[in-house]
């Protein structure tokens, strides 16, 4: 694993009008900075800046020989402040209703600042990684030569606002919160099809409880022994407030005074970000630029697709990531 370095921004003004001191964590991979194409990739809801090697989160997705391979490119994650990767108490964020995906958005800019860093060859992410990287799009238009979300979209929708308040109302009453918020999630992550798939209404042996009570139990008290409050309200807060500063004519104003190639990655059976939606922004946008491009993941297992079907995503990625690359 890398080392994680960290940046301190004083004085940072958040949406709110707040004014805060942050401390941004990230850890880079690959080439020193200015020896290759630059890669950002902005971890998902309960990841953090170590993406690849043994215990990396995405490490089927970055690391050598992968598609976003450490020997051709310099790879930069940020950890979203408060996320409790670095474990130090002081950095976590109790007023997390003050921040939006634009604030992480710019202060990640900051970081690429302080790094000197200016253009970079790609953004990628997924879920709320994927929806920072287009407001990362949104605030330097010019600056992102390839923009990949994945399982994502530029705006959050009714449905993804409604759980988040579901979400919030669990974590803040509930005597085990982060576990009990960990059950409802994990139902909207994946599909009834990817359930049955997997458990098929079986029983645990001798005993009354089900497997897919088990295994849902499991995740819940997995993520509370390893995830702070405070992160879990941070990150689920972030999720509704996608896209909030603006609307499709914001939208449609950024692709005309853009160059950057736009890869939409979507699931087909996605409850969070649906793929009719992601449809939805391509037609919009294809409509203006040619510099755009649509592919859906055929997976029975819905947004978590993005973390079980790496094949397929890789293939997709191969397709994006290669092709620029040697161009």
């Amino acid at each position: 694993m890398k080392t994680v370095q960290n940046i301190t921004i004083s004085n940072f003004l958040l949406q709110s009008g707040e004014v805060c001191r942050i401390n941004l964590s990230f850890q880079t991979f690959g080439l020193p900075i200015g020896m290759a194409p630059i890669v950002i990739v902005n971890h998902a809801l309960t990841g953090n800046s170590n993406v690849a090697g043994e215990n990396g989160w995405w490490k089927e997705v970055v690391g050598e020989n992968k598609v976003i391979d450490p020997q051709k490119f310099t790879i930069i994650a940020f950890n979203i402040p408060g996320n409790g990767y670095d474990e130090i108490p002081e950095n976590l964020i109790e007023n997390y209703k003050s921040f939006t995906t634009k604030d992480i958005a710019s202060l990640f800019w900051k970081g690429l600042e302080y790094l000197k860093i200016e253009q970079l060859f790609a953004v990628i992410g997924g879920s709320l990684g994927g929806a920072i990287a287009w407001e990362m799009a949104f605030i330097k238009p010019k600056s992102i030569q390839n923009l990949i979300p994945i399982a994502t979209n530029w705006k959050a929708n009714d449905w993804l606002i409604g759980n988040v308040l579901v979400q919030d109302a669990i974590l803040n009453h509930s005597i085990n919160p982060i576990h009990d918020a960990r059950l409802h999630a994990m139902l909207l992550y994946r599909t009834p099809e990817s359930l049955t798939a997997k458990f098929n209404s079986e029983k645990n042996g001798n005993q009354d409880s089900y497997k897919v009570e088990s295994w849902l139990l499991h995740h819940g008290e997995k993520l509370a022994g390893r995830f702070q409050l405070s992160a879990y309200k941070l990150m689920n807060h972030l999720l509704k407030t996608i896209g909030e500063s603006y609307s499709e004519k914001d939208l449609q104003n950024f692709i005309l005074s853009s160059n950057t190639k736009i890869h939409q990655i979507a699931i087909n059976s996605d409850y969070f970000f649906a793929p009719n939606e992601n449809i939805k922004t391509h037609n919009l946008l294809s409509n203006l630029t040619k510099n755009i491009t649509y592919h859906e993941i055929n997976s029975i297992h819905g947004h978590d697709a993005f973390l079980i079907e790496y094949e397929r995503l890789n293939y997709i990625l191969k397709t994006i990531i290669n092709a620029k690359h040697t161009t």
